[in-house]
């Protein structure tokens, strides 16, 4: 091995977070294998830092992982999207590096198999039950509050997908139908991209409350809650489409320590132990309530809002830990940061973006992101999997922070074109 760590980073080619990553990596010195699906253009030109693999296919492509370190052996795998979250697993069990167990990792990637192992394990979730998108929704309906606990409100979602895509809320037997057959229909569209297809919707009871989004990282086991997010916007359906991240949470000590006790017991229950961790949760007058639970950092470019210590990103503390690098020490800025995802307002093509010069020059206001190019396709929830863009903020306190937000993105006009 070379005098510095080497580190696989697996990087799907849709993925986000390329750019901050290799970022980390550089500041760290340490020396970077990228993994995607598709050969990068340098390849030929140096082998070793590169490789093609097949996210869906962990037993090939960690097979690959290994053949690979044989000449070029490696200290840490770090997945930085869904889609590679089992492959670092598998991989960085048959290396014999500090990983989840499969099994754990293969809950996260799974709602209804999250669901299961929760109740299984204990902790207390909402009525659910999985159903294929052949099954008739009106004969599910003719079971709900009878032959299962799930009543309305109710949720449909389905049990592989991310970012809120699919989502829907049904309050009556007539929504539940065209939710169902909504869902169904963009699962079928999927499926020849999905693979392994899964053809399958989650229905669980509603929980209502104000929601959060918990970042940590798991040290040997040991929760450390490096950032706490409020959702100032409701979230309330029929759809779930989130905007406003802001830390830190403006909820009182006691209600942040329900939310990560809940993380704790989630975590505990799935048999989660190392790397890091994002947890959606809500809370009302029962207390806190897992949404979901995912062995990865947050999505998107939403990362850019945390720093660490002297200005450590999100993407360093991860590597640092994954290279066995302490980090349990480090803590997040005390100036509050918050991004908005652009919400996108109707489907179409993206013709023009105006006022960003205007959103920019809002105070607070630090990096105004179009992540949709002019002449590009967008698509609103549940079936789109995009957002517009990232507006990001920093400011002394939390109020100040979602007022430069909202200021800045009523600055933003969109021309979308038919």
């Amino acid at each position: 091995m070379t005098d510095k760590p080497r580190v696989l980073l697996l990087l799907p080619t849709r993925t986000y977070r390329a750019t901050d990553f290799l970022k980390a990596a550089l500041k760290l010195n340490v020396e970077v294998v990228v993994a995607s699906e598709e050969a990068a253009t340098t390849a030929d030109l140096s082998p070793r830092h590169t490789l093609v693999l097949d996210f869906s296919a962990p037993a090939a492509a960690t097979q690959t992982i290994v053949e690979f370190t044989e000449t070029h052996p490696i200290a840490a795998i770090v997945g930085v999207d869904d889609d590679t979250t089992l492959l670092a697993t598998t991989a960085s069990e048959a290396l014999g590096l500090p990983h989840n167990p499969v099994d754990s990792a293969k809950a996260t990637r799974n709602k209804y198999l999250l669901r299961h192992t929760l109740a299984t394990n204990g902790v207390s979730v909402p009525a659910y039950q999985c159903f294929s998108v052949e099954d008739n929704p009106a004969e599910i309906i003719a079971k709900l509050g009878t032959d299962t606990q799930i009543d309305f409100p109710c949720i449909i979602k389905p049990v592989s997908l991310s970012a809120s895509r699919g989502v829907i809320k049904a309050d009556t037997p007539a929504e539940f139908i065209e939710a169902f057959q909504r869902t169904a229909k963009l699962l079928r569209t999927l499926q020849e991209s999905m693979d392994p297809p899964t053809p399958y919707l989650l229905v669980e009871n509603y929980i209502p409350g104000i929601e959060v989004a918990l970042e940590g990282i798991l040290l040997d086991g040991e929760l450390k809650t490096l950032a706490l997010f409020d959702k100032p916007d409701p979230l309330e359906g029929p759809f779930f489409e989130e905007t406003l991240y802001v830390t830190p949470s403006r909820l009182s000590v006691e209600v942040q320590n329900a939310f990560h006790r809940s993380t704790v017991e989630a975590a505990d229950a799935l048999g989660l132990r190392h790397g890091p961790i994002h947890a959606e949760l809500r809370y009302n007058d029962k207390g806190a309530h897992l949404i979901e639970i995912a062995a990865r950092t947050i999505g998107g470019l939403c990362a850019r809002t945390l720093r660490f210590g002297t200005g450590m990103s999100l993407e360093e503390l991860v590597i640092r830990h994954a290279i066995g690098q302490p980090v349990e020490e480090l803590q997040r800025e005390t100036r509050a940061a918050g991004v908005m995802m652009i919400p996108v307002p109707k489907a179409g093509i993206l013709g023009e973006v105006r006022g960003k010069t205007a959103a920019h020059c809002v105070e607070g206001i630090v990096e105004v992101n179009i992540t949709i190019p002019i002449g590009g396709e967008v698509v609103p929830l549940p079936e789109g999997a995009r957002y517009l863009g990232f507006i990001f903020a920093r400011a002394e306190t939390p109020e100040a922070v979602e007022l430069a937000l909202r200021e800045a993105h009523q600055q933003l006009e969109f021309v979308i074109l038919a």
